[in-house]
């Protein structure tokens, strides 16, 4: 009889801190885990980043995936590196010779410090304005341009020598709330789903080395089990109809739409029995046991050792096709320029804004204080984008706390008696309804695109708020550059 594997070889895991202290590395070495996933509390420098893989490795063995979500825009944990721009800005400027070079530039930042698996790219279709989770993340609303990007982004981690991560099938796009804080449901046909949320993932199949999960249920494939948990979805669908041979890993099982429906160990072990690979067992010291102690007992007991045993090979392949030593030929800075270019390119209008003559007084309203939303940084303060405006203009701030907040009356009467005018910029992940039918004289949309379908107003649309961003935000007021990107609006207007 063949000795089960030690859950760990079926399980990633996240650490506490930027270095590896020995009480962790010894609960690592415990549970035999050998896949790690970092997050900003992991990451201070490029050099202490070099050195936590390095130890990981050391830890972690030959077969070691070092991952991360390093999608660019909103989604990227270090932050000494040129800001990538975000899927979504890339989608508008719809050149995808340039989304493989920034995608490429994104694989090079995480090969320079030993970090050989990045979650990315999303191929969700975004075609619910008020979707909380995906948004700007994604490359569009149309599935045949996030087919055409996710393409390109393959391709420029596969030339890097880096591991992709497709996410997160069956897809995320047609959902009003968020799988962090709720379970949902999509409840369309699977001719439905098959000419949308499905198009770019099977279209994209050859070139995908991993699939990541999505905690939602499809009616039409499995009415009873988030795809996460559901053997018809994983193994049904994306290992027999589809034939896909490589990794499937889970999203983070303590998002509430699993950790509030099924215990932890339970979910981990409905996971690989539905076909998943790994299980992403993210958290506190003893959920990690709870979980790993659940698959050790499952490993144990009625897992096929068959289907285990090709999961641990998937995940020793993905990891020996793309080895996690740290390049030190590379320097991050030089893609500097190609992250500028690309924020540049992807700027938007929409209702034809006209920028204010520099010099213009204006009056600037924007929240005081931008927070972290989920897997998402925290967007920038108004302080700082008074600060940039001003380099430019004569800015009076009026910061609010929350939008709820705003005296829209009074502020439009304010800019008018002092012949201000009147800008409203939007940092936030969300919409806030109370932007709802606000009527500034220019409309900036610093992080979520759809902002400018609330707000009554001509707008100019960046798709984030990262340093970038705001320099192509800057270039546009001055004319130097010219808004020539597509809004992703088109199929919801």
């Amino acid at each position: 009889m063949t000795t089960p594997p030690l859950p760990g070889a079926l399980a990633m895991v996240d650490i506490p801190g930027p270095v590896l202290d020995p009480d962790t590395a010894a609960h690592l070495r415990r549970y035999g885990v050998t896949a790690v996933c970092l997050f900003a509390k992991n990451v201070e420098s490029a050099g202490q980043l070099r050195t936590l893989c390095t130890d990981l490795r050391a830890v972690l063995g030959e077969d070691a995936l070092i991952a991360i979500d390093h999608e660019g825009g909103a989604i990227t944990r270090p932050t000494f590196w040129p800001y990538a721009p975000g899927a979504m800005t890339l989608g508008a400027a719809d050149d995808v010779d340039l989304t493989r070079d920034v995608h490429a530039a994104l694989a090079r930042q995480l090969r320079s410090v030993g970090i050989n698996w990045n979650f990315a790219p999303v191929l969700d279709v975004n075609v619910d304005a008020s979707n909380p989770v995906i948004s700007e993340r994604a490359f569009g609303a149309d599935p045949a341009l996030v087919a055409r990007h996710g393409r390109a982004s393959l391709d420029g981690h596969a030339q890097e020598g880096i591991a992709a991560c497709v996410k997160h099938f069956p897809g995320h796009g047609d959902t009003h709330l968020d799988s962090h804080y709720s379970l949902q449901r999509v409840s369309k046909s699977r001719e439905q789903l098959d000419a949308l949320e499905l198009a770019p993932f099977r279209d994209l199949l050859p070139l995908t080395p991993a699939v990541m999960t999505a905690h939602i249920i499809f009616d039409a494939i499995d009415p009873e089990l988030p795809a996460t948990l559901s053997r018809p979805v994983l193994t049904g669908l994306l290992r027999d109809e589809w034939g896909f041979e490589g990794v499937i890993v889970t999203d983070s099982m303590g998002m509430k739409a699993i950790d509030d429906h099924y215990g932890r160990g339970e979910a981990a072990v409905l996971a690989l029995k539905a076909g998943a690979d790994m299980v992403m067992a993210l958290g506190r010291r003893e959920v990690q046991v709870e979980t790993l102690e659940a698959m050790a007992a499952a490993l144990d007991g009625d897992l096929d050792p068959v289907s285990v045993q090709a999961s641990v090979e998937r995940l020793r392949a993905l990891a020996r096709q793309n080895p996690a030593q740290a390049d030190l030929s590379l320097n991050p800075e030089d893609d500097a320029a190609l992250m500028a270019r690309g924020w540049a390119q992807g700027l938007s209008v929409y209702r034809d804004p006209q920028p204010p003559a520099p010099g213009s007084r204006l009056l600037l309203v924007c929240e005081r204080y931008a927070y972290r939303e989920n897997v998402s940084e925290r967007g920038v303060d108004a302080d700082t984008v008074a600060r940039d405006l001003g380099t430019l203009y004569d800015v009076e701030l009026h910061a609010y706390d929350t939008a709820a907040d705003l005296d829209w009356p009074s502020l439009s009467r304010h800019a008018d008696d002092t012949g201000r005018t009147l800008v409203l910029v939007t940092t936030g992940r969300h919409r806030h309804p109370a932007l709802t039918g606000l009527t500034p004289d220019l409309h900036i949309a610093l992080y979520n695109p759809y902002a400018a379908l609330l707000v009554d107003a001509p707008a100019v649309i960046t798709g984030g708020f990262r340093a970038g961003a705001r320099a192509a935000l800057l270039a546009w007021l001055t004319g130097e550059v010219e808004a020539q990107g597509t809004t992703p609006f088109g199929a919801m207007t």
